[in-house]
């Protein structure tokens, strides 16, 4: 309603602008030759408006008649580029849902209608990739790598076609390529930082980590965990050669890495050399009840080098007060005794897991049974049944155990891969007893202590 009270009154001013025009006085002398014209001042306004407008209007069809072929060019330039984006976007989307043929030919239908976009290139690149034709590929990134705007994608095509040929080398070369482009690329720092943690280059890695970023809380605590695990890797690197640098990094790790076993037996034993029992001691007890590893058990009883097994036993004794609250606080003890020949406190700490034991208990229970009572028939029931008992915990990375931490694992180089936790599958093979062989414990294996007083006394 308000609109058409608007139009009426905007037309009733036109139209008495129009009628204003008109009536004013006075008149207009127009010659043209012998031909005399004399209008009315209204109309003569009227007739110079309508001249301009007849003026633009020839113009305006005169120039559209000379730019026609330009302007057909422009709209088929338009309409090839409407074309081969529509392609192009088909050709992501077939590379994504496995059409890796569908996706070159289309790329190459992109490229044809978008010669200078670089991203049909690149799609007939990382097709050509997934359909195994490498040579082409590499082809295709080599010559995109001249390209600012294309060469991180190219140096990413050309790291993964590497790695597909197991070419390691160039691989890295790539890696290292684009992180001089772009130091904070996620996928070049991962590459070569693992390529440094497998050459066991710690101290590189060390550094890297340090500059690589971390924005949100999970990252950060991986980057901190990261950093605990290269400074143990460096610690144990040193240890023998410089104690006192070991030590800085241990207790670096330990700071990062709160109670890390492989950490803290580093500076353990560090502090054993120095004559340092005492913080030793402290910083052994308090790793061993925030996990009950039985590294940190048995080094705590090693704290006084060349002590007796009963010494170590009794010092065992005031760090296990209860051997029933964990099944590896039991084993700890059991072991002791054994070495001490207090057999009854040894089976007296295995008792409340004799029900269900696993393997070390059932080797134990061997040992048992041969020292104290010299029962070889027991002995052996223990040791068939170490066989199928379920297994201990012990450092596990991609398949492979080892009775000691390391920093990477052996199968695929990556860093902090070993867990203390039970593995999968396991199958220790198990010495059986022979009638010749009489004495206590001369035919069952033996299990060996998990860490050592000192490595440099060794």
């Amino acid at each position: 309603m308000i609109r058409l009270i608007v139009y009426l009154a905007l037309s009733l001013l036109v139209a008495l602008g129009a009628a204003w025009l008109i009536a004013l006085p006075g008149t207009v002398e127009i010659a043209f030759g012998s031909w005399r014209m004399s209008p009315g001042l209204g109309l003569a306004l009227f007739i110079a408006i309508g001249v301009i407008v007849a003026a633009i209007v020839l113009w305006a069809i005169v120039r559209r008649l000379i730019g026609a072929p330009a302007a057909l060019a422009r709209s088929n330039a338009r309409r090839k580029e409407r074309a081969g984006v529509e392609a192009l976007s088909d050709g992501m989307i077939a590379l994504q849902a496995g059409e890796f043929a569908r996706a070159r030919m289309l790329a190459r239908d992109a490229r044809a209608k978008l010669p200078e976009n670089p991203a049909a290139q690149l799609l007939e690149a990382r097709a050509e990739l997934a359909l195994g034709d490498l040579s082409s590929a590499r082809e295709h990134y080599r010559a995109l790598i001249s390209n600012e705007r294309t060469a991180l994608a190219a140096l990413s095509g050309l790291y993964e076609q590497a790695r597909t040929q197991d070419r390691s080398n160039a691989a890295i070369t790539f890696a290292r390529k684009a992180l001089a482009i772009s130091p904070s690329l996620d996928w070049a720092s991962e590459a070569v930082f693992n390529d440094l943690a497998t050459k066991g280059a710690w101290a590189d890695a060390l550094e890297m980590s340090a500059a690589l970023p971390a924005r949100t809380r999970s990252q950060k605590a991986a980057k901190k965990r990261r950093q605990g695990v290269l400074e143990t890797a460096l610690a144990m690197a040193v240890e023998e050669t410089e104690p006192d640098a070991a030590y800085e990094h241990a207790n670096r790790a330990l700071k990062s890495i709160p109670d890390f076993v492989p950490a803290a037996l580093v500076a353990a034993r560090i502090l054993i050399n120095r004559g340092d029992t005492r913080r030793a001691s402290a910083l052994l007890r308090r790793v061993w009840r925030a996990g009950f590893h039985p590294d940190a058990a048995t080094l705590y009883a090693h704290v006084k080098p060349g002590t007796s097994a009963v010494e170590r036993l009794k010092r065992i004794r005031t760090l296990i007060e209860a051997p029933d609250s964990h099944p590896m606080a039991a084993i700890v003890l059991a072991r002791a005794a054994i070495d001490a020949y207090e057999w009854s406190l040894a089976r007296n700490a295995l008792a409340p897991f004799v029900s269900n034991p696993t393997r070390q208990m059932c080797l134990l229970m061997a040992e048992i049974e041969e020292g104290q009572s010299g029962d070889q028939g027991k002995a052996r029931q223990w040791l068939s049944r170490a066989v199928t008992a379920p297994a201990d915990p012990i450092w596990t990375a991609d398949g492979v155990t080892s009775d000691d931490w390391a920093p990477a694992s052996p199968v695929t180089g990556r860093l902090d891969a070993f867990e203390w936790k039970v593995p999968v599958q396991t199958r220790a093979p198990v010495k059986t007893l022979s009638s010749t062989e009489s004495e206590p414990g001369a035919a069952l294996p033996a299990i060996e202590d998990a860490a050592t007083p000192t490595k440099t006394q060794q």
